[in-house]
């Protein structure tokens, strides 16, 4: 694996790992939730761009890509 597909799998864990402390769920709810709404290929895409936020600014990140899917899908 290259240096940038190990930084973005490194990102991509973190991700997962922040959004199941923030919702209080295990970590295969989290994967589920997140694998649901097609959030790990977002984070994976844009990892140039948001690795570079804060914690909390990607949870909201994740929180309104979620919403929006929700949406779109009704």
């Amino acid at each position: 694996m290259n240096k940038k597909k190990q930084d973005i799998a490194y990102f991509v864990s973190f991700c997962i790992e922040q959004y199941k402390k923030a919702k209080g769920i295990t970590g295969s709810e989290a994967v589920m939730q997140l694998d649901k709404y097609h959030v790990l290929e977002y984070l994976a895409e844009h990892y140039e761009v948001l690795h570079t936020q804060s914690r909390q600014w990607i949870l909201e990140e994740i929180d309104e890509f979620i919403r929006l899917r929700k949406e779109k899908q009704q």
